[in-house]
Parts: C-alpha cells; sequence; structure tokens
C-alpha cells in the first residue's frame, strides 16, 4: 500500500513540478530533451500501470494460498515473469530520464 501512495503521488507530481521548473528556469517544453524525457515518462507510465495490476494479484493469490495452506499456484510465476519483465523497460527508462534531467544534451529534434 505504501509503495502505491509513494508512487502514485509521484506520478501526479513529478510531471507537474517538472514543468513548473521547466518554464520557471526558461525552457521551452519543445526542447529535444525534454519532449524526449517526456515521451519516456509516458512509456515508463504504460509499464508502470499493469505492473500495479499484477502486483496487487499476486498478493492476492499469494494470501489466498497461505490462507488455504497451498503453495502458489502457476498463475503466479506467470504474473511474476510479467511484472518481471514490465519492469526493465520501465526501470532503464526512468535512467534514461534521470541522463536527461541532469545532462540536458543538445539533441535534433527530430
Amino acid at each position: 500500500m505504501a509503495d502505491m501512495v509513494f508512487t502514485a503521488t509521484a506520478v501526479v507530481m513529478q510531471p507537474v513540478t517538472g514543468i513548473a521548473l521547466s518554464l520557471m528556469v526558461g525552457f521551452r517544453l519543445s526542447t529535444p530533451w525534454l519532449v524526449l524525457s517526456m515521451v519516456l515518462y509516458g512509456l515508463v507510465g504504460c509499464c508502470w500501470l499493469p505492473v500495479v495490476w499484477l502486483q496487487m494479484r499476486m498478493r492476492d493469490l499469494a494470501i489466498d494460498a497461505t490462507h488455504r495452506g497451498q503453495p502458489l499456484p502457476r498463475l503466479y510465476d506467470t504474473y511474476y515473469r510479467r511484472w518481471f519483465m514490465l519492469g526493465w523497460p520501465a526501470f532503464i527508462g526512468v535512467l534514461i530520464i534521470f541522463y536527461l534531467m541532469v545532462a540536458k544534451p543538445v539533441l535534433s529534434a527530430v
């Protein structure tokens, strides 16, 4: 639950504060590194939403298995693999966004 609360808050506040800071510093929102950051942010979000659903389902499966005194069902493994695979592009995307925000590289407009 804490993960969801903190992550959901960051998901909303990060673009709001990021855009405000960019404009205050004088960057145009059409600056290529900023555009790329926003596109990556959207892609990371597309990975994150199913991950949240998968986490909740895995939690429910684990609770159910515990109450029944049974091992985790195969579906748990399927969800875990999907969760793991979605985590990699999201993590790499966040690293690239971090680099773009710190380095502010000069990129040619596409």
